[in-house]
């Protein structure tokens, strides 16, 4: 039996004297959509920060795919970021001055992908996500829901098993946000495995599995058994979602 795509142990950080994650253990399996919560303070974003891999734990374990994170070298930690992990922030975090295609671009530059390759994937993501006709626009020149789906494609650039999602709604209107949600929506029933957090309840019961955080602890995980587990994968993704 494969192994899940995150297992975490007693995963704890620590800061000087405060433990701002406290021995958390959670299983997320390969296609889950998940939803953290839990008011500011509470761990949610350390908790982001150590299964992307942008931080190392202070004592216990994290697993990704099988591969023990915390003892993996900085450039391997760097690899697989790079590979296996998407990241969608609130604020798209869009170079201002690079066009749309340019923005998507980016992360398979540093793949080292060659120029021809690298512009068709970034074209056919950005088709994907409606934005065909956006291409050379900067992100002065597009709504907060166009540059939150160039962040979306470029997340998607290297075909990643999971993407991190940071209050991907929280700066959109809720006609905005619910579209933002449907794209999500769409990328996890190809198979991709969504990590996001939220303050909106709304948006969370979109997720298949609820976390909820206090005082740096997992406190509670509800899960909707209702949904299906089938997976369809869509051209968007095709050959993603490793």
């Amino acid at each position: 039996m494969a192994p899940a795509l995150i297992e975490t142990r007693g995963l704890t950080k620590s800061y000087r004297h405060v433990r701002a994650l406290d021995r958390v253990s959670l299983d997320i399996e390969r296609g889950d959509f998940v939803a953290v919560m839990g008011p500011s303070g509470s761990g949610k974003s350390t908790l982001m920060n150590l299964l992307g891999c942008l931080d190392r734990a202070t004592s216990g374990s994290y697993q990704f795919a099988g591969v023990d994170v915390t003892t993996c070298s900085d450039d391997a930690l760097a690899a697989l970021r790079n590979r296996q992990i998407g990241f969608v922030f609130q604020s798209s975090n869009l170079l201002p001055r690079a066009s749309a295609l340019k923005n998507v671009e980016l992360p398979l530059l540093y793949a080292r992908i060659h120029c021809d390759a690298r512009k068709a994937r970034a074209r056919s993501l950005l088709d994907a996500v409606g934005l065909s006709a956006r291409l050379d626009h900067t992100p002065a020149e597009l709504s907060g829901g166009q540059q939150q789906r160039v962040a979306i494609a470029r997340a998607l650039a290297n075909g990643p098993a999971l993407i991190l999602a940071d209050e991907p709604t929280g700066a959109l209107d809720s006609r905005t946000g619910t579209e933002i949600m449907d794209l999500f929506a769409q990328l996890n029933r190809s198979g991709i495995t969504i990590v996001m957090v939220t303050h909106d309840e709304v948006i969370a019961r979109r997720a298949n599995r609820i976390l909820r955080f206090k005082d740096g602890a997992l406190v509670s995980e509800g899960r909707d058994d209702g949904r299906s587990d089938k997976r369809q994968r869509i051209a968007l993704v095709a050959g993603t979602g490793k």
